[in-house]
């Protein structure tokens, strides 16, 4: 996958990917304590859905736009959005710029930033210079962001464990180097675990062939951690090398009850971003030893 996320900003897989990520920061809230978000592909952080990018792939047309108007593509009244949901656009909507409709995008770091407390922080990693120089802009006025021009997986061994000792790191890399991502990926959570077992991993993953994704749930499988959840939504059937079918999240040592806070919105979800077909989705214990 050569990827540029402008293209692809607010399309089916992103609206899957921050649903989960509010629903996470939600539950992190939900104690008083302060907690860190790590962002190891954190992007630009914004991106603009009028730019040439985003005009060239109309993704977001089929993503977030079907959640502001989702009566003109279902053709009759599909009621209230769930809760989450519901708070989740509004967040979105909140960005300065979306004023008078949705012409922004906030990426996960800002969308991050935006759910979190005075308290809490963030630590945002990404290696193009580019990009990196973006964030910093972006964030150039918020103490409690971190911005870091570098390898987010080689990172994590200096960023963890978080001096606040509770929080998420979130995986969502541009997998260019396909299958031999997972591998990188389990590598990297292997000795994150290690050096803090008890923090919230969220890995966001692509689905063309349900072949390639499986070893990788398998390995989660045998991390040795008590809970992990999977959450996926598909569009087309998961049958093809050649085109993004569907998306999932899998989260390790996911916070109790997340299943019932994400299982709702995923039910909308398939829903409202149907395609060619109706779409499927999964919801999921792969580990559920302490699950509530």
């Amino acid at each position: 996958m050569n990827y540029r996320h402008a293209y692809h900003a607010g399309n089916f897989a992103d609206v899957l990917k921050h649903a989960v990520l509010f629903a996470l920061i939600e539950a992190l809230k939900a104690k008083p304590t302060p907690f860190c978000v790590i962002d190891t592909h954190a992007g630009s952080g914004c991106y603009a859905l009028d730019g040439a990018e985003a005009g060239k792939t109309g993704e977001y047309k089929d993503g977030i736009a079907r959640l502001l108007f989702p009566d003109l593509h279902q053709g009759a009244h599909v009621g209230p959005l769930p809760p989450l949901l519901r708070h989740w656009l509004d967040s979105v909507l909140a960005l300065p710029g979306n004023e008078n409709g949705l012409r922004l995008y906030p990426g996960s770091p800002l969308q991050a930033a935006g759910a979190m407390r005075a308290e809490d922080s963030a630590q945002l990693c990404e290696l193009h210079p580019e990009e990196a120089a973006r964030l910093r802009e972006l964030f150039h006025r918020d103490h409690r962001v971190h911005v870091h021009e570098r390898n987010g997986y080689e990172a994590l061994k200096a960023l963890l464990p978080p001096k606040e000792k509770r929080g998420l790191v979130l995986i969502d890399p541009p997998y260019e180097a396909q299958e031999a991502e997972y591998r990188v990926i389990e590598r990297a959570l292997k000795a994150a675990l290690l050096r803090w077992p008890t923090g919230v991993y969220a890995v966001w993953y692509p689905i063309k062939l349900r072949s390639q994704v499986q070893p990788f749930l398998r390995w989660v499988q045998h991390s040795g951690v008590k809970r992990a959840l999977r959450a996926e939504l598909l569009v087309r059937p998961d049958d093809s090398p050649l085109r993004l079918n569907g998306s999932g999240m899998v989260v390790l040592n996911a916070p109790w009850k997340l299943d019932e806070a994400l299982r709702e919105p995923l039910r909308a979800l398939g829903r409202l971003l149907s395609q060619e077909r109706p779409a499927t989705w999964h919801l999921d214990w792969l580990i559920a030893e302490t699950a509530g």
